[in-house]
C-alpha cells in the first residue's frame, strides 16, 4: 500500500518559493493560483501568508546608494595621503557631503578605519529593528485603546499627529500598526486585536487584489460620451455595490451625474442575476430621457452586463 503523500510545510518551502509566493499575492493572484505556480498545497500557502501577515519580507542588500567596503576603503587611502574631501568624492563619483559625513562618523580624520566604518553602517542598516509599538509604551496603549473601539489605523496614525503635536514618539504610521498587527515576529501589538479591524481579515491584503476577476466584453471608461464627463445632460448614472456587515445585505446605489439625484435598491442578495434583475426593474420605470448610460467597476456583481444593457436599453 502506497505511503500518505507528505504535503509541503510553511517552513519546509524554499526561499525561491516563498519569493514567489510573496510576489505573486503581492501582484493580486489569489492563493491557490500562486500555490499551482511554485508546485504546493494551497493550504501551505495559506499558513504562509497567515504567518507574515500577508507583508512582504525583504532579504537584506546592500544598496547602490550608500558607500560599499571598497568605497571606504578609498577613502581611507585618500585621508592617508593627506587629500580634501572633494578630491576624494570626485574619484568615487560621491558628492563631497557623503565623504564629509562619512569621517565625521567615523572617528574623522585621525580615526577613521575602513572595515571598523563599513561594520558600523551595516549594523545601523541591520533589520528588522524593534517596532517603535514596542519600544514605547504608551504610545502602544492608545493605539490598542482606539483599535478596541474600532478605528481604522489611517484614523489612528492621523489623531495622534493632532492630539499630540509637541510630543513626536507618539507619532506612528498607519503602515507601522498594520505590521504591528499581522507580523507574528514584530510582537508588539497582540494578534487578536486583528479582529476590530473593520474588514476583520487576519492577514493584509494587497493592493494588487481585486475580487471577481475580469469581465468579459466591458466597456472601457474612456469610451464614454463626452457628455457624461461634462455632467451636461441628465441620464448618466454611477453605480456600485454597498455590502453590509458581514456579507449578509446588500443594496445597490444609482447616481445621476448631473443631478446627483440617488436611487437605493435593496438586493435579496449579491449575485450578478439579482442585481441584473433588480437594476432592470427600477431603471425601466425612468422616463427614455433618463436612461443613457451607467457606469460601474469591475466587481463580480456585474458579470450578467451585457444582458442589462440588452434588457434596459441603457
Amino acid at each position: 500500500m502506497a505511503g500518505r503523500k507528505r504535503r509541503a510545510h510553511p517552513w519546509r518551502l524554499s526561499d525561491v518559493q516563498r519569493d514567489e509566493i510573496d510576489r505573486r499575492i503581492a501582484a493580486g493572484e489569489t492563493q491557490e493560483e500562486a500555490a499551482a505556480a511554485v508546485g504546493c498545497d494551497p493550504r501551505t500557502v495559506i499558513r504562509w501568508i497567515t504567518r507574515t501577515g500577508g507583508i512582504r519580507r525583504y532579504d537584506r542588500r546592500r544598496s547602490l546608494r550608500f558607500l560599499s567596503l571598497a568605497e571606504r576603503e578609498e577613502i581611507a587611502l585618500g585621508v592617508g595621503r593627506g587629500e580634501a574631501a572633494i578630491v576624494i568624492a570626485r574619484r568615487l563619483g560621491r558628492s563631497t557631503s557623503t565623504v564629509t559625513q562619512e569621517l565625521a562618523r567615523n572617528g574623522g580624520r585621525r580615526g577613521y578605519r575602513a572595515a571598523c566604518a563599513d561594520e558600523r553602517a551595516l549594523e545601523r542598516a541591520r533589520r528588522p529593528k524593534p517596532a517603535k509599538l514596542v519600544r514605547c509604551p504608551r504610545l502602544r496603549g492608545e493605539v490598542e485603546r482606539r483599535l478596541r473601539e474600532r478605528w481604522s489605523p489611517q484614523q489612528i496614525a492621523a489623531r495622534l499627529r493632532i492630539d499630540f503635536p509637541d510630543d513626536p514618539e507618539m507619532r506612528g504610521s498607519h503602515e507601522t500598526i498594520y505590521q504591528s498587527l499581522y507580523v507574528q515576529t514584530r510582537g508588539a501589538l497582540r494578534r487578536e486585536l486583528a479582529s476590530s479591524l473593520r474588514s476583520g481579515r487576519s492577514h493584509r491584503r494587497s493592493r494588487g487584489f481585486r475580487m471577481g476577476g475580469n469581465l468579459r466584453e466591458i466597456v472601457p471608461i474612456a469610451e464614454r460620451p463626452p457628455e457624461v464627463d461634462d455632467r451636461a445632460v441628465p441620464g448618466h448614472w454611477e453605480g456600485d455595490l454597498i455590502i453590509g456587515k458581514a456579507g449578509r445585505s446588500a443594496i445597490a446605489t444609482l447616481v445621476e451625474r448631473q443631478t446627483r439625484f440617488t436611487m437605493l435598491i435593496r438586493l435579496p442578495d449579491r449575485t450578478a442575476e439579482s442585481l441584473r434583475v433588480a437594476l432592470t426593474e427600477r431603471i425601466q420605470r425612468l422616463p427614455d430621457s433618463l436612461r443613457r448610460s451607467l457606469t460601474w467597476d469591475q466587481g463580480k456583481e456585474m458579470a450578467e452586463h451585457a444582458r442589462f444593457t440588452v434588457d434596459s436599453n441603457v
